[in-house]
C-alpha cells in the first residue's frame, strides 16, 4: 500500500543476456543502492546472483541467455515540502563473472545503470569494463591460474554515493571494455496523493514533475478536477430552476 505522500516504484526486471565476453560459463551478481528518501520493505531483497550459463555462437559473438526475473519494490517520501532539489533515483550495480572447469573463476566486466524514471517497458542494453594491469604478467596469470584485478566497492563503477571531495581522480586507473548485458524493466509507478487533499496534491505534483514521466498523471487529475467542477455547476444550475419547471421535465422524459 503507497502512504500519502510517497512515490512507490515497482520493477518486475529480467537479466536477458550477457554477450560479447572472452570466457564462457557466465554469472552475473547484481546489486540495488538505494539513495537518501529511498526506502524499500524489509522482506525486499536488494541483491541477487543469476544462474551459471553457457555461451553459444549467435552472429558474431558468443552470447549467454539467462532469463533471470527479479522484483524490485521501492518508495520515495520528500521530507520537506519546500525543498526543490531532484531526487536521486536508484541505481542497480552488476559484475559479469565467468567460472571454468577448474572453479577458476575472473571477472568479465563491471557496468551499472539507472531505473527508468518513466513508467512502462523498457529494454537496456549496458555496456562493462574491467581493470587491467599492464604487461603481460597478468594477463598470463588470468589464463593459467584465474583471477584478475577486482574493484573493492562496486558504486566505484559510478561516483560513490559516500564520496564527499569536488573532483574524483582516476588518473592511472586502467580499464578495457569488454561485453555488455541486456536487462529488460517493467516499470510501475504509484501515488496515492490524489486522494488528499489540494495542498497534498500540489506537493506530491511538483514531486512528480521534478522526477519526469508523468505527464499522463497529471493530465487525469486535470480532467477529473474539471469533471467535479461541471457536476458542481449543473448541480447548482437545476438547484435553481423553478421545482414546475423542473417537474414537467421529469415528466416528459
Amino acid at each position: 500500500m503507497t502512504l500519502p505522500g510517497s512515490l512507490r516504484l515497482f520493477i518486475n526486471g529480467e537479466i536477458v543476456s550477457a554477450q560479447g565476453y572472452e570466457y564462457d560459463n557466465l554469472y552475473v551478481h547484481f546489486f540495488l543502492e538505494l539513495p537518501s528518501r529511498w526506502s524499500c520493505p524489509p522482506s525486499q531483497q536488494l541483491s541477487g546472483v543469476t544462474q551459471t550459463c553457457a555461451t553459444k555462437v549467435l552472429g558474431k559473438d558468443r552470447v549467454a541467455f539467462f532469463s533471470f526475473p527479479f522484483t524490485l519494490e521501492v518508495f520515495f517520501t520528500q521530507e520537506d515540502e519546500l525543498e526543490s532539489s531532484l531526487p536521486q533515483w536508484p541505481v542497480l550495480y552488476f559484475e559479469v563473472l565467468s567460472l571454468d572447469f577448474w572453479q577458476r573463476y575472473r571477472v568479465e566486466g563491471y557496468g551499472s545503470v539507472m531505473l527508468p524514471a518513466i513508467p512502462g517497458a523498457h529494454t537496456l542494453t549496458v555496456s562493462t569494463w574491467r581493470p587491467v594491469e599492464p604487461g603481460t604478467v597478468s594477463e598470463l596469470r588470468r589464463f593459467f591460474i584465474g583471477g584478475s584485478p577486482e574493484l573493492e566497492d562496486l558504486t566505484c563503477v559510478r561516483v560513490p554515493s559516500t564520496f564527499q571531495g569536488d573532483r574524483l581522480s582516476r588518473f592511472g586507473f586502467r580499464t578495457e571494455t569488454t561485453g555488455s548485458v541486456t536487462f529488460r524493466l517493467n516499470c510501475l509507478q504509484q501515488s496515492k496523493a490524489f486522494l488528499e487533499s489540494s495542498s497534498m496534491k500540489k506537493r506530491m505534483q511538483s514531486i512528480l514533475d521534478r522526477l519526469g514521466g508523468f505527464s499522463q498523471q497529471g493530465s487525469l487529475y486535470s480532467v477529473l478536477e474539471a469533471f467535479q467542477r461541471a457536476r458542481r455547476r449543473m448541480q447548482e444550475a437545476r438547484e435553481s430552476l423553478p421545482q414546475d419547471l423542473i417537474s414537467t421535465s421529469t415528466v416528459r422524459m
